[in-house]
């Protein structure tokens, strides 16, 4: 059974900065079927204003840019949500993330800033670093 996640654009960014780390690790696993990752449309258009506005220090070219995004897109199960609460998590910003979570059934919210999400435990979700994410899950081994 694959394990559904929503992995925050933190990791992307951090999975593209550098080889090294776990981020990147679960950005070469994500086409496994033991993941299913899980977008929005809000969650892609962020995606898509940060990888733009970092791209030169990340070393990605606009075609890049837009490989990984249609690349992301490609292999990610589409959802949409037409349902608003609001303010759970500390950071507004992030409700969204939480609200496509929730709403596909995700199991984990894969991200660098746990602390944003504080509450969102109270879904029954798991907010996880990305090598936690790893170990918990035994993926990739």
């Amino acid at each position: 059974m694959s394990v559904r996640i929503v992995l925050d654009t933190s990791v992307l960014v951090a999975g593209l900065r550098s080889r090294r780390g776990a981020s990147y690790r679960l950005l070469t696993l994500l086409d496994k079927t033991e993941i299913t990752t899980v977008i929005s449309v809000p969650l892609v258009l962020e995606y898509e204003a940060v990888l733009r506005r970092q791209a030169s220090e990340l070393g990605l070219s606009e075609a890049d840019v837009d490989d990984t995004l249609d690349y992301i897109c490609s292999i990610s199960e589409e959802r949409q949500i037409h349902y608003l609460w609001r303010p759970t998590l500390p950071d507004p910003k992030d409700e969204f993330v939480l609200e496509l979570a929730v709403e596909a059934g995700c199991r984990y919210i894969v991200t660098h800033n746990v602390a944003d999400f504080r509450g969102a435990e109270g879904f029954g979700l798991r907010v996880v670093t990305p090598g936690q994410f790893l170990r918990d899950t035994g993926i990739g081994r």
